[in-house]
């Protein structure tokens, strides 16, 4: 038997909200906190915080001389490539993920594709066939967002839609609605614990797929 330990699964979180003590922000630790519950890696990637640019620079768009991505996709580039999933946690608004998430999509996941790749379905991401998840919030109900038609849409852009584009393996959505200001301890801790339930039911799912257990392989013959 092979003495080289399996690799770590690996969670690049994306966080895209401006307030650092945001519920949004609450949500990505205590994702976080699952997965390393998990004994999995769990790394943090708060985009306001790091000042990411989500501009997309011209010389960026993916052309058909050789494509150079600026340093800071590069570094993006260089975690993603070692991740097995990828969630993002982000608020709707006026019916869409924030500016600085999308400019994320345009210059990390997105990078030197074109879009004959992505309609040929050729298009292969920094994930490969790593996994996807998006965790969204907003201060309307579920109901008036199903309504109003945003739910579908959300989890066609948030999920469908990247997931085939980049040929991942999976993509799945966690809406949490009514978040204001004000809201019940209850409230807040409810749907933190569905944010668990989620990154340990994913971390479970990651984990079998790649080694048949649903623990790290160090602690599933009980060693």
């Amino acid at each position: 038997m092979s003495s080289v330990a399996p690799a770590r699964i690996r969670h690049a979180v994306v966080l895209a909200h401006p307030d650092p003590n945001s519920f949004n922000a609450t949500i990505a630790r205590a994702y976080c906190q699952a997965v390393q519950a998990a004994g999995q890696e769990a790394i943090l990637r708060d985009l306001y915080d790091m000042h990411f640019d989500p501009v997309l620079k011209n010389e960026e768009r993916p052309r058909r001389k050789p494509f150079s991505p600026s340093l800071d996709v590069r570094a993006e580039l260089d975690i993603l490539r070692d991740t097995n999933v990828v969630t993002f946690i982000f608020p709707i608004w006026f019916g869409m993920p924030p500016a600085m998430l999308v400019g994320y999509i345009d210059r990390v996941l997105g990078a030197g594709t074109t879009v004959r790749q992505v309609q040929d379905s050729s298009a292969e991401g920094p994930l490969g066939k790593g996994h996807l998840c998006a965790i969204t919030t907003s201060g309307a109900s579920a109901d008036w967002l199903e309504a109003q038609g945003q739910t579908e849409a959300l989890r066609e852009l948030a999920g469908t839609y990247l997931f085939r584009a980049f040929a991942m393996r999976s993509s799945e959505a966690l809406h949490i609605g009514d978040v204001v200001e004000g809201a019940s301890i209850a409230f807040v801790e409810d749907n933190l614990q569905r944010v668990r339930n989620r990154a340990t039911s994913i971390s479970a799912r990651v984990a079998e797929e790649l080694y048949g257990t649903p623990l790290p392989p160090q602690m599933g013959d009980g060693s």
